[in-house]
């Protein structure tokens, strides 16, 4: 399901990356970029080649070995159709049907739209292909795959983010965050099934990749980034510095790497949505 957009805002989507705009591979490039595939889909203790997976990752569940993204036939995704990719992108659900646990953050790639999709297939086409087969699951990988089969199937359709009047700058720091930079997959907490609480959406959570805790990012004042003026927010996006002069560690830091590629524009629309988000306290049930 595509995210549907006004075309002020889309005419701000396909101009911000800093690509020509028929380059689709450099566009892709770009929001693999913002999205972090790299990070997760390459393995620094093993063969570091990029996007080859291998990559163990501690999550809400269970340790979780990436997969190959490389355009790998055999152990890539070299083999897969522009339907298949859409279909695990949006819904998690691979080309055998088996179903990827929500550690990979389809529910919130569910928004992408399709020039988006088309332009992510074309860059980690263009990537070199890697062999490298993927690590069975196990035992409790296929009860928690089982567990988001059922989530996905209870949870409802993914939407558009709310309204945001007729600033096309929030518009578009709402699609970067909610859907390409996928934040609320570390920082709103999950419900039994895995899927996301949307009650306390980006309110922080206790776990978060690495099982570290992911602060709350709405604007809350006592809990959240309720007292960041929107230039401080984008500064950190660009530095991993904070306002309090202090510098973000653990998993931020991976993040810092990727939203310090994005243009000065995007951190700004990033940081200007963070600023209409309702405020909520930190979730600290879990």
């Amino acid at each position: 399901m595509a995210l549907r957009l006004a075309p002020a805002v889309l005419l701000a989507l396909g101009t911000a990356s800093p690509a020509a705009a028929g380059d689709a591979v450099a566009r892709g490039a770009y929001l693999a970029a913002a999205a972090g595939c790299e990070g997760c889909h390459t393995d620094p203790k093993g063969s570091g080649k990029p996007y080859a997976g291998g990559r163990s990752l501690d999550t809400a569940f269970g340790s979780i070995a990436t997969p190959n993204i490389t355009p790998d036939i055999a152990t890539g995704i070299g083999g897969w159709s522009m339907d298949d990719f859409t279909r695990a992108m949006r819904w998690g659900i691979a080309p055998d049907g088996s179903h990827y646990v929500p550690a990979f953050p389809f529910p919130y790639f569910a928004g992408l739209t399709d020039g988006d999709l088309a332009d992510l297939k074309a860059f980690l086409d263009s990537v070199p292909p890697v062999s490298r087969p993927a690590a069975g699951p196990s035992p409790l990988a296929l009860v928690q795959r089982a567990r988001a089969a059922l989530g996905v199937a209870l949870a409802s359709p993914p939407s558009p983010p709310a309204a945001l009047g007729s600033d096309p700058a929030a518009a578009r720091g709402a699609y970067l965050v909610e859907t390409v930079g996928h934040c609320g997959g570390c920082h709103t907490p999950l419900t039994w099934l895995g899927a996301p609480d949307e009650e306390r959406h980006l309110a922080g959570s206790h776990g978060g990749v690495e099982g570290e805790k992911a602060p709350n990012i709405t604007p809350d004042a006592a809990t959240g980034i309720g007292r960041w003026s929107a230039d401080e927010i984008a500064t950190t996006l660009k530095t991993g510095e904070t306002p309090e002069f202090d510098v973000l560690g653990g998993a931020m830091r991976e993040i810092v790497r990727n939203t310090a590629r994005l243009t000065d524009d995007d951190r700004r629309a990033i940081a200007a949505y963070l600023k209409t988000v309702p405020a909520k306290s930190f979730a600290d049930k879990e």
